[in-house]
């Protein structure tokens, strides 16, 4: 009986260490809290795997449990007046300030994005009601934060469409006027998939000629920018990284597309891009856009073009002359350098140890050098999703960082 016992506790020790235990680089904030905080994410990961395999539940239906298991109700406290209506049939939570200044006191916004892959997330999690009341309160700003429809259920350009519904609607005179803001003190901001479609929003409206009122600044969060090439060196270098390795993150891009199966994998091996893509390779040349520091050792190859994308699944969206993958609506690194020089100052965060590190690097030297104004932090440190841990009981001390120098620069910004 002892005997049986010890070799359970083996069994049970074996198995904990399996799924703790990473071969995570000593330089990474906090390593062994993010081992332990990981062994979550990669049991449900496995959990999801085995559900689609058995046909019980798609991959990320199950997945989809890490967004209800952080939700919460959003209400109000003596600070913050929470409210939930609809932006031209789109689902927001919006936060002011308790404040009883002058309504005719006007005050900044900021339209907050949140992540998730683009199909899990929502702006009613724990971490992002967190961040809002913090930028209410340290801001003194109105958050208006965007609740968009989620893939596979509704794949692209359906979030892009909410999200570019809501700031269209957001951004009329007679709606800021209804919240006291100021039209000239407009932020969009958004994590990961979030600050996919900041960026996406802010080049949409610069090229709409209707368009009066327009965004102070862009604050994105280590924004996912490109479909194209899947493998550049952050990808490489950190595949295997907690939160978001890279079979996680091509399976966010392939879902976004289609539910076709072939995708993800050609995706996978990196030869998913179309004659239609290849003249669009030129912008996520991390060759010449991405600093030697971090190439490291790794060589630049133009990733290969095969065979039309619609053969796999990818739709044109809306008719239009580029197909989903080579739209710039879900890359914006994809847009010419005349469509960069109007944009918006911007602000850009990312980590070292984060397959999309080089998304926001090459966005950030692009946007240079079409002479935009950017404020590049990268934290040597940082992981992916980094900010948004920063609850009990996983809080980091980066997210703490990273979000008191991102608030710092909203405050002397916007």
């Amino acid at each position: 009986m002892r005997l049986k016992g010890i070799v359970s506790l083996i069994v049970l020790g074996s198995l904990s260490a399996y799924f703790i235990y990473e071969p995570i680089p000593e330089a990474i904030d906090q390593k062994w809290k993010l081992m332990v905080t990981n062994s979550l994410f990669r049991a449900l990961s496995h959990l999801a795997d085995l559900s689609e395999l058995l046909g019980l539940k798609d991959y990320m239906g199950v997945m989809y449990f890490i967004t209800l298991a952080e939700r919460v109700v959003p209400l109000s406290d003596q600070h913050v007046l929470v409210t939930e209506e609809r932006f031209d049939g789109v689902e927001v939570v919006l936060y002011q300030p308790q404040t009883d200044r002058p309504t005719a006191d006007l005050r900044r916004a900021v339209i907050y994005l949140h992540g998730g892959g683009w199909c899990l997330g929502s702006s009613r999690m724990s971490p992002y009601d967190a961040l809002a009341r913090t930028l209410v309160t340290d801001l003194d700003a109105m958050v208006l934060s965007v609740e968009y429809r989620l893939a596979p259920a509704h794949h692209f350009p359906v979030p892009y469409e909410d999200v570019y519904s809501v700031v269209k609607h957001f951004l009329q005179e007679e709606v800021l006027a209804r919240y006291s803001v100021d039209p000239g003190r407009i932020a969009v901001s958004g994590d990961s998939a979030g600050g996919n479609l900041a960026a996406a929003v802010s080049q949409q409206l610069r090229q709409d000629p209707d368009q009066k009122i327009q965004l102070k600044i862009q604050a994105l969060l280590y924004p996912v920018l490109q479909a194209l090439d899947l493998n550049t060196p952050s990808y490489q270098q950190n595949r295997d990284m907690p939160i978001l390795p890279r079979t996680l993150m091509v399976r966010f891009w392939s879902e976004y597309f289609t539910s076709d199966k072939a995708l993800f994998r050609t995706m996978m091996s990196n030869t998913h891009n179309g004659p239609e893509s290849a003249d669009l390779l030129k912008f996520v040349n991390w060759g010449a856009y991405l600093p030697e520091s971090y190439r490291a050792d790794y060589n630049y190859s133009v990733p290969a073009v095969g065979r039309d994308q619609a053969a796999v699944g990818v739709p044109a969206p809306d008719g239009g002359p580029s197909r989903a993958i080579g739209d710039p609506r879900a890359s914006p690194l994809l847009v010419p350098d005349s469509a960069l020089r109007s944009l918006p100052k911007a602000y850009v965060l990312t980590c070292e140890y984060d397959v999309l590190r080089d998304d926001g690097i090459m966005y950030v030297t692009r946007l240079r050098e079409a002479g935009v104004e950017v404020t590049h932090e990268h934290y040597g440190a940082g992981f992916h999703g980094a900010m948004m841990f920063n609850l009990w009981p996983v809080d980091f001390a980066i997210a703490r960082r990273m979000t008191d120098n991102y608030v710092r620069w909203l405050q002397e910004n916007l």
